[in-house]
């Protein structure tokens, strides 16, 4: 082949000895060279994007080609036609009734091998793929549900290293002396009602939970000479716990265990609705009675079955946990008291709480409507509340904020001035009346009730929430506040309880202790 360029520079010549010459003129050769500068980078980039896009590599022009040739043509890829036709068989499925007695594979590998096997058609696999689905949601439901009945049982439980300390107490009060000795000794009696010291109030039939309070109390103090803590027990673990504390010394600060039994104040005259409270057969067949029967579960969310559950514990029928209601009545000496609850940890000195002025208010609570933990901090009087019934809706603000029972002050003698203790009873009377209506969940609703107008608001780095059932809690915040509260079905001491949140409590736990590891506390 040769190469020609006229003498004039108008146009060139390519002569071969096989093909005649071929004269091309340089306007048609810069239109040429034109024309393909502006298309060659369409399809570099064009051919790229194939490239990344596609699953395959193309090895060859010819497959280059089957790729490129619909988009250049402007016609749709076959697997976006595909997706198309997928997605239109799908929607079909969603509306189609699923045949009686259809059977469903029980693995995604068995959906492929009957696909396979039974020669499915597009349609069929949808039905077949969508009935799997539903039947596994169902399931995941049940379980669901079964595993918040079971988590509701284990809490309500007592753990059985929890119960043998009980019993080896008890045991020992009897055998030993020393176990029975006078707590407080009788030289320091008068400190009991000494109100220069500052007098922390539990009311409690734990003995381990009762004892971590403490420890963690007395541990974080700066003065743990002033301290004097006041326990109130029931009957049957009064002797258990006096042991406790009567051969595991927390001196210099004071301890007092005294059973319900001992309250001189605590008759039927003084606490009748208590009374109705234990009594009424329909509250005994609601608290102890089946937590299913009646629940339309198919009607219901897994989050209000596990907060009607929590309603149901047990325990917000014990005379234990209504005993802060009468704290100035069983305490007449005292003038100002921190109330701690058994699932609380003190981290920090709490002197500084005697100090805060009240203005007047008896009950200094952290509220509980605003924080960084939507999850925890999010409760106003619409979370505790029926606002369907009418008297709840005349008398109460849904949108109110809510506080928190666990760690308060109280001002003793503010309080005596005031009608807490009616009103706390007479709303309890309108609830039973109402067959619970009013409200579900323990004794904080009444209490919302009772003390309204009487709470100053503390900060909230006080009292910090949500341990027994936000697992999520940011540790940093925790380390910072001064009492973390285990509020909740996931308590420390119970083997539910959240593992990475167990060791703020279980550090005040004496495991060295000779009852505590012959019950295998928390092994």
């Amino acid at each position: 082949m040769q190469l020609h360029i006229s003498p004039s520079m108008r146009s060139i010549t390519i002569s071969s000895s096989k093909v005649a010459a071929r004269h091309i003129s340089y306007r048609t050769l810069f239109h040429t060279i034109l024309i393909l500068a502006f298309l060659l980078p369409f399809v570099f980039i064009l051919t790229a994007l194939v490239t990344l896009e596609g699953a395959n590599k193309c090895s060859s022009i010819d497959c280059l080609g089957r790729r490129l040739g619909p988009r250049l043509l402007g016609r749709v890829d076959d697997s976006e036609r595909l997706a198309r036709d997928f997605f239109k068989i799908l929607n079909e499925a969603s509306t189609q009734d699923i045949p009686d007695g259809l059977k469903l594979p029980d693995s995604f590998n068995h959906l492929v091998s009957d696909t396979k096997n039974n020669h499915y058609d597009p349609k069929t696999f949808a039905l077949v793929l969508r009935a799997m689905m539903e039947k596994f949601e169902r399931d995941i439901r049940q379980t669901k549900f079964a595993e918040l009945t079971n988590k509701h049982f284990a809490a309500s439980s007592i753990p059985k290293g929890i119960h043998c300390l009980s019993l080896r107490l008890t045991d020992e009060y009897s055998s030993n002396a020393h176990a029975r000795r006078q707590l407080p000794s009788p030289e320091r009696l008068p400190l009991l009602s000494d109100n220069a010291r500052h007098h922390f109030i539990l009311s409690t039939d734990n003995i381990l939970a009762a004892s971590v309070v403490v420890s963690s109390a007395v541990q974080s103090s700066s003065n743990p000479e002033k301290i004097v803590f006041h326990i109130i027990t029931d009957k049957k673990t009064y002797a258990g716990m006096h042991s406790w504390f009567a051969l595991n010394s927390v001196d210099p600060a004071i301890v007092e265990v005294r059973g319900v039994h001992q309250f001189d104040w605590l008759t039927r005259e003084n606490v009748p609705v208590l009374e109705a409270l234990e009594s009424h057969n329909g509250l005994m067949n609601y608290y102890h009675g089946s937590h299913v029967a009646g629940a339309n579960l198919s009607e219901t969310t897994p989050r209000r079955f596990a907060s009607r559950l929590q309603s149901r514990s047990p325990k917000y029928i014990s005379l234990l946990n209504h005993l802060r209601i009468y704290i100035p009545e069983l305490f007449p000496n005292l003038d100002k008291v921190v109330f701690l609850d058994d699932d609380v940890v003190v981290q920090r000195d709490l002197a500084p709480l005697w100090d805060v002025d009240l203005g007047g208010k008896v009950n200094g609570a952290v509220e509980t409507c605003h924080g960084e933990d939507a999850s925890v901090m999010s409760k106003r009087l619409r979370n505790y509340f029926n606002f369907s019934h009418p008297h709840i809706a005349k008398h109460l603000n849904p949108e109110e904020c809510a506080w928190a029972y666990g760690m308060n002050v109280f001002d003793l003698k503010a309080w005596r001035k005031t009608n807490i203790r009616e009103t706390y009873h007479s709303w309890l009377r309108e609830n039973l009346k109402s067959n619970l209506t009013m409200w579900k969940l323990g004794t904080l609703p009444p209490a919302l009730i009772a003390f309204k107008g009487h709470v100053h608001v503390i900060d909230s780095s006080w009292h910090m929430l949500g341990l027994g059932y936000q697992s999520q809690t940011n540790v940093e915040s925790i380390r910072k506040a001064a009492v973390i509260h285990y509020n909740g079905q996931s308590k420390p001491w119970l083997e539910i309880g959240f593992e990475h949140l167990r060791p703020f409590w279980t550090k005040y736990v004496n495991y060295s202790n000779d009852f505590i590891k012959n019950c295998h506390i928390l092994e």
